[in-house]
């Protein structure tokens, strides 16, 4: 696993590193020369600076490119320095080291590179005026752009930012941040290494999930075992208006393929006869419903629990009368793994209050963040804005682990949080939920507790599989089930770890 930071803790790291004895002189030298020694010298180098000490980064790299015989440029749209910063900028002309104030109109395409230290972690909402032109005019270059720490104009905490650089190349100091994964990080940074310059971290540390890592969800399988050793697993879901035979079949398949014994999959009697061609290897089971929802009915549900090790439910559910009812009876009756998805979200956002006295061993929501805004009262925008932040909150006050998805996903149960940057453009698709659902209910059938980095390893599986499936097709032709035929592919590879 790698350590991730929130700008909070790198801030807070960054000055008890200096108090212990470390100047911020030497870390921002050790930054510099980190940035310097990064990318390759095949040309003009211009170096783009701002106000804080992500610009006295850029001084070390320009004062270095003079020192070593590179023709470079630095390119000021503040003339106001952090004292660190200024005293390297003050070594930069003392070397002859070139430089301009910025007017938002430069043509940086006779560059090879381009070095973005105009804004650092700290930075949050919109760029306007000077530093939006310029940031326009870096885009348009075509050199190849080295951004300082974080993409100039992305919001560090939460991968946020309408106009931010797009590097090639981005090198974070001391630890990565989760805005160097979350929201609309992968679109803008094209590699992502770190530079570590000695910080020791202090506060609170997250944890983005490597590959090995998940091989811990799939114990070694013997031989004398059966079915019941992998776990019985249970699914709720569909209505007449959402009746998805084939979405759920998905979820049913994807539960399978993750390595569940036995799958029941429980949808409305009324559409039954949907599911005969569909469900092959799952068991079906069928709910008294009234023709636009399922209905309580307390024995049936009782049927339906029994000998099962987690559930599911929610996956096109729609808006039944009930269902918070079903839901209150599930959460304190049945003493497995909980997994809550879609409209199940949306019931029980109607009254928080069934979350109390409940008596499952563990409660997974799933979440996209409008999904998470009705459960949690925080808006969309306040959401992308912190996720982890959010997310962490809500998982805490509620005692439940929270799965947040988005470009990264965030997992989290109030204590510990998980990263995993796993997926692809190819998974923007119908079913694609459905599908992390059905990998999450098979996986928690065998893993006791299945707990919040479990429930991280099961989001990591199924956007690796989403990645394996692009490799083989195309981003604009994949659908859900191309990501269920890809967990075998997916599987086998992590195990070979």
């Amino acid at each position: 696993m790698i350590s991730v930071v929130s700008v909070d803790s790198m801030r807070i790291s960054d000055a008890k590193t200096q108090t212990s004895g470390t100047s911020g002189r030497e870390l921002m030298l050790r930054a510099g020369k980190a940035i310097y020694d990064s990318f390759e010298k095949k040309g003009k180098t211009a170096v783009l600076c701002g106000s804080g000490n992500n610009a006295g980064d850029g001084f070390v790299v320009a004062y270095l490119l003079a020192e070593n015989g590179y023709e470079c440029k630095i390119f000021l749209c503040s003339d106001r320095f952090s004292a660190d910063g200024g005293y390297y900028f003050e070594r930069c002309k003392e070397k002859g080291v070139p430089y301009v104030f910025c007017n938002g109109e430069e043509d940086f395409s006779s560059y090879a590179v381009v070095v973005d230290c105009l804004l650092g972690t700290g930075f949050k909402g919109k760029l306007s005026g000077l530093y939006a032109e310029t940031v326009k005019r870096i885009n348009e270059s075509g050199a190849f752009v080295v951004s300082a720490d974080i993409n100039s104009g992305l919001n560090g905490d939460g991968g946020t930012g309408d106009v931010c650089v797009k590097s090639d190349l981005t090198v974070s100091i001391g630890f990565p941040k989760t805005g160097h994964f979350l929201g609309k990080a992968k679109d803008v940074i094209g590699r992502l290494i770190n530079a570590d310059i000695g910080i020791k971290l202090y506060g609170e540390e997250y944890k983005l999930l490597e590959k090995e890592d998940v091989k811990k969800v799939f114990p070694e399988r013997k031989n004398y075992s059966h079915k019941g050793s992998y776990g019985y697993v249970g699914l709720i879901g569909g209505c007449t208006r959402y009746c998805g035979a084939p979405r759920l079949a998905l979820h049913a398949a994807a539960a399978m393929r993750a390595g569940a014994g036995v799958v029941r999959l429980a949808v409305p009697e009324s559409i039954k006869s949907a599911f005969f061609k569909e469900v092959t290897e799952a068991t079906l089971f069928f709910l008294p419903d009234d023709g636009e929802g399922l209905v309580f009915d307390e024995s049936a549900l009782e049927e339906f629990l029994k000998g099962l090790t987690s559930i599911t439910i929610g996956m096109g559910l729609g808006n039944g009368k009930d269902n918070l009812r079903i839901l209150n009876y599930i959460l304190h009756n049945f003493k497995g793994t909980v997994i809550v998805d879609a409209d199940g979200l949306n019931a029980i956002s109607r009254d928080l209050g069934v979350l109390k006295g409940r008596t499952c061993k563990n409660l997974i929501f799933t979440p996209h963040v409008k999904e998470f805004s009705r459960l949690s009262g925080y808006s969309a925008e306040e959401i992308l804005a912190a996720p982890v932040e959010k997310a962490k909150e809500f998982a805490s006050r509620y005692d439940v682990t929270v799965l947040l998805k988005g470009t990264a996903t965030v997992v989290t149960d109030g204590k510990e949080v998980y990263l995993v940057d796993r997926g692809c453009p190819g998974m923007a698709t119908a079913g694609s939920g459905d599908v992390l659902s059905g990998v999450l209910a098979g996986i928690s059938g065998y893993n006791d507790p299945f707990d919040a980095e479990k429930v991280a390893c099961g989001a990591f599986l199924n956007g690796f599989a989403g990645e394996t499936a692009q490799r083989k097709i195309n981003p604009v032709s994949m659908t859900a089930s191309d990501t269920v035929n890809a967990l075998a592919d997916a599987v086998s590879e992590i195990l070979k770890n």
